[in-house]
């Protein structure tokens, strides 16, 4: 990320972290059965500071927007990331902090979903304002829908409670906050606190567990950032990004937990090297912000970063995400090698059994009848409206991001667009099939409304929605565009074919 300033839970609650900086790969099986082959990057565009998870079939994504919006996008397959549809889990307007979100991560404690990240305030010049924030999910699925619970920040840190790249760690039964903050004047620095639930600190106070003091840590400037847990075989580590985001020099490195208090500097180890940095001979310039996860099948540990692929393209939209499998040593630290190349095909995680999504049907929830193309017609205008899923090709879409948090829908069987007639913006406007003119009348936003996956299909240039007009179920009633009423009708999902 760009800087400028470049109580804790008993141990009788049940708490599950299972978002996987904190528990990966308990083993690894040289005769596991490789997955689907993938290239990276795995995602390009609001890329950076990229966390995944493996949750119930299914990766899970998130990382940067740099926006006031969080999307994740969901996929059977490490490959089919890069194309799955953008969905948009979050949204915020509000002026104490709807701006410049960064490194969003998600994480499973008793049964709910919890993403951190932080937020400055509306207007605010970059970056002084930004602080953590916590969202929860309704229920156990990835993509909520969510509710804001709160900010979190230190009395001790400044200016005013800065809190970056947020990250949860269970130790010994308890939970803490990990975090990159400035103590007392210091420089930035590895942070952690307790919390007495995910979204609450047990105190203010946060304590210092790593400075930037090696020289491979201050390059371009002293920083220490992006902390997150990794556990193996009753050991915990965390890895952190060093030395200035915007430098080809970003890197991670590397604490090990020795036992006594996780608040205590003094229970950690910093190793003396970096563990995973720039490899000018593979093009990968700026290796950092990682997170960690686990095969689907529990035997392979892998690491998801971002990169950039010129020494100078700095600490914006150009880094792009990268994962690749990582190894063991024989002490029981981690082994992540160096980082590939673009373009490099790779297997995939071990125990992959889905294929990768290539269109969806789009099912409406009221009528549990698909969104269709009249007749398969390939026409410019052609009407589009539900009818009962047969698996044609007409009711068969593909979701393509197209910048701006939006996407084009385009019919499988036709290549044409959804689009909203002359471009209008009235309730009952029709929706149709038109040739691609990258107009934002021909742009949605793919918004969670409820727990399953639900969705809205929100037009960019109207604001409105597809609707399935007067609620109807039989064959042939027609999708227009109408004003969110949050009702059945207005409510899709997008199902892989």
């Amino acid at each position: 990320m760009p800087r400028t300033r470049s109580r804790v839970l008993p141990a009788t609650v049940a708490v599950i972290v299972l978002l996987t900086g904190l528990l990966v790969g308990a083993t690894q099986s040289a005769s596991a059965a490789a997955g689907r082959p993938y290239t990276n990057p795995i995602k390009s565009g609001k890329a950076a500071d990229p966390f995944m998870t493996f949750y119930n079939g299914n990766y899970y994504m998130m990382g940067t927007p740099f926006s006031n919006t969080l999307w994740m996008r969901k996929s059977p397959t490490l490959a089919g990331l890069a194309t799955a549809p953008s969905v948009q889990i979050w949204q915020d307007t509000t002026s104490s902090r709807g701006a410049n979100f960064w490194a969003p991560e998600m994480h499973f404690v008793n049964n709910r979903w919890y993403v951190y990240y932080s937020a400055a305030q509306v207007g605010a010049a970059c970056c002084d304002t930004q602080r953590t924030h916590v969202l929860e999910s309704a229920g156990a699925d990835p993509l909520g829908p969510y509710t804001y619970k709160n900010m979190l920040s230190g009395s001790n840190l400044t200016p005013g409670g800065w809190l970056i790249d947020a990250s949860v760690l269970r130790l010994n039964d308890s939970l803490y906050l990990l975090g990159s903050g400035f103590l007392s004047g210091g420089e930035q620095s590895l942070v952690i606190a307790p919390l007495t639930n995910p979204y609450t600190l047990a105190n203010t106070t946060f304590s210092v567990i790593s400075s930037p003091t090696l020289s491979w840590e201050r390059s371009g400037g002293a920083v220490n950032e992006g902390p997150v847990a990794l556990q193996r075989n009753g050991r915990t580590f965390i890895a952190y990004s060093a030395s200035a985001c915007g430098t080809a020099d970003y890197k991670l490195g590397l604490l090990s937990y020795n036992g006594g208090d996780p608040l205590s500097a003094a229970s950690w180890t910093k190793n003396p090297n970096p563990v995973f940095q720039r490899n000018d001979a593979n093009g990968v310039y700026g290796p950092g912000h990682n997170g960690f996860f686990s095969s689907p099948d529990g035997t392979e540990s892998w690491i998801v970063y971002h990169a950039n692929n010129s020494a100078t393209q700095g600490c914006g939209n150009t880094r792009t995400a990268r994962a690749q499998k990582f190894a063991w040593n024989a002490d029981g630290t981690p082994n992540f090698g160096q980082p590939v190349a673009l373009g490099t095909t790779l297997d995939g995680p071990s125990g992959e059994t889905a294929a990768t999504p290539t269109a969806y049907r789009i099912v409406n929830r009221n009528s549990g009848k698909c969104l269709d193309v009249a007749s398969g017609s390939s026409a410019d205008g052609a009407n589009v409206f539900q009818w009962t899923c047969n698996g044609g090709t007409n009711q068969l879409w593909r979701v393509e991001d197209v910048g701006g948090d939006t996407n084009r829908l385009v019919s499988v069987a036709s290549g044409k667009v959804l689009d909203v007639g002359e471009c209008g913006t009235a309730d009952g406007a029709d929706i149709r099939q038109w040739s691609w003119l990258n107009n934002n009348c021909q742009k949605f936003r793919v918004i969670i409304s409820d727990v399953g996956g639900w969705v809205r299909l929100q037009n960019a240039n109207s604001g409105k929605v597809a609707d399935v007009a007067n609620c109807g179920t039989a064959d042939g009633a027609d999708v227009r565009q109408w004003s969110w009423l949050a009702n059945n009708c207005q409510q899709w999902q997008l199902q892989p074919a």
